[in-house]
């Protein structure tokens, strides 16, 4: 490796950590504006065009703020806390490829900072860790909302982080690589289905693993419905009720930019990354771009449903998200994760495009009966007993409810009309 070898590395490192900042502060502010349509509000307009320059004030704001120390902390974990929580946020993206590739003389160049052979498990590694950040930041903190927040949150992700992960497995499956690179060029063809042609996305044949992935995800995030860890009616703000400032800057930057991630490996996985139709321009800068702006596109669409979400569904109740976890989500990626592995051991004897035509007509005739079911149910709702109290029609006028109280009336007592 030159000179030159290094600046690339360093140029696409630094474009690709620009790229997610910026994408995490235009985040904040769409938001908040988004959120805001739904609840019938205007939300920030005061600062720059349509109020853009908010989020960089607020940033400011806090970063320029007092730094407050409550007593009775840990000092050292107190303030490694949000570091960790923010590193490991930054280094998640590592793995993702966010662009096309293109040749510049003979060297060939990614747009993506890192491209091991382990590929996606990075992400899982990363998401163990982050766990860390949040649960030391509730103990180190002194307080009891803060350390109900850090168990909580630890107990939620180490849940769905099995969830997670076995929607990656069946993707590591069908796909027989863990490189990401690998994934988005197994998704980068046509599938022929016969009359028609569709992109080899693995959102087709791995739709179960995609719904797993990403409610996991949103849980993983914890975003909204799954926000329990802060819980600001319960828990003040949870894990970080005791910090403000920079410190709750960059807890508030790392869960943000989660929420990127989380969507960028989603549409990784599932919708090919960058990949798309370049018209003539493989391998050249401008076809790198236009990779990068398929990329966006489809990342922003992801990010939108996390606010979606979160204008639209109340929070869950632990029980609940635990159950969902548990008894839901961990059951059917076992059962999915063997069925990719019975489906790509019978690639052996089957054409693949066979094979996708049989699941296919499976699932259909699946969907089918689960839809029609319901339609021959014919129970009726049980009558309630006749001596149950409310019972009785409400009386609509006067007349009826002074002839209802008469009715009601014992003989010993006289009720005037």
């Amino acid at each position: 490796m030159d000179a030159i070898d290094i600046l690339i590395t360093v140029a696409v490192v630094i474009a690709g950590f620009a790229v997610w900042l910026l994408s995490t502060a235009v985040f904040i502010w769409g938001e908040r504006r988004i959120v805001a349509k739904m609840q019938s509000r205007i939300g920030p307009n005061r600062l720059g065009p349509f109020g853009m320059l908010q989020t960089v004030a607020d940033g400011a704001k806090l970063f320029f703020k007092e730094d407050i120390r409550p007593v009775g902390i840990d000092p050292v974990v107190y303030f490694a806390a949000p570091a960790v929580s923010a590193i490991v946020a930054l280094l998640t993206i590592a793995v993702i490829p966010f662009g096309g590739t293109f040749t510049v003389g003979e060297r060939e160049i990614a747009l993506q900072i890192w491209d091991p052979e382990i590929g996606m498990l990075w992400i899982l590694a990363m998401s163990s860790v982050a766990v860390y950040g949040i649960t030391l930041g509730g103990w180190s903190s002194g307080s009891k909302y803060s350390l109900l927040g850090g168990v909580r949150s630890t107990a939620q992700m180490i849940s769905y982080e099995l969830a997670l992960g076995l929607g990656l497995a069946a993707v590591f499956v069908w796909n027989g690589t863990l490189q990401s690179s690998e994934i988005v060029a197994a998704q980068s063809r046509l599938l022929d289905l016969g009359p028609i042609s569709v992109p080899a996305w693995n959102i087709v044949p791995q739709l179960p693993a995609f719904v797993l992935f990403f409610i996991a995800a949103v849980a993983e995030a914890e975003r909204p419905p799954f926000d329990l860890p802060e819980g600001e009616g319960e828990l003040v703000g949870g894990f970080n009720t005791e910090y403000s400032g920079a410190k709750f800057a960059m807890f508030f930057l790392a869960e943000f930019m989660a929420v990127i991630t989380m969507s960028a490996i989603t549409v990784t996985l599932f919708l090919g990354g960058p990949s798309g139709p370049l018209f003539g321009l493989d391998g050249t800068f401008a076809g790198a771009l236009l990779g990068f702006v398929y990329f966006a596109i489809k990342v922003f669409a992801f990010m939108f449903v996390f606010v979606w979400l979160r204008g639209t569904l109340p929070r869950l109740k632990y029980n609940r998200l635990m159950d969902l976890g548990w008894k839901v989500l961990l059951p059917v990626g076992l059962v999915w994760v063997l069925a990719t592995a019975a489906i790509v051991v019978a690639q052996d004897a089957l054409a693949r495009t066979d094979l996708l035509r049989t699941v296919f007509l499976v699932a259909a005739v699946l969907i089918a009966i689960v839809l029609v079911l319901p339609l021959f149910d014919r129970r009726r709702p049980a009558e309630p007993a006749a001596d149950e109290p409310g019972d009785a029609p409400k009386p609509d006028t006067m007349t009826d409810l002074r002839r209802v109280v008469d009715e009601r009336t014992p003989d010993r007592v006289t009720v005037e009309s």
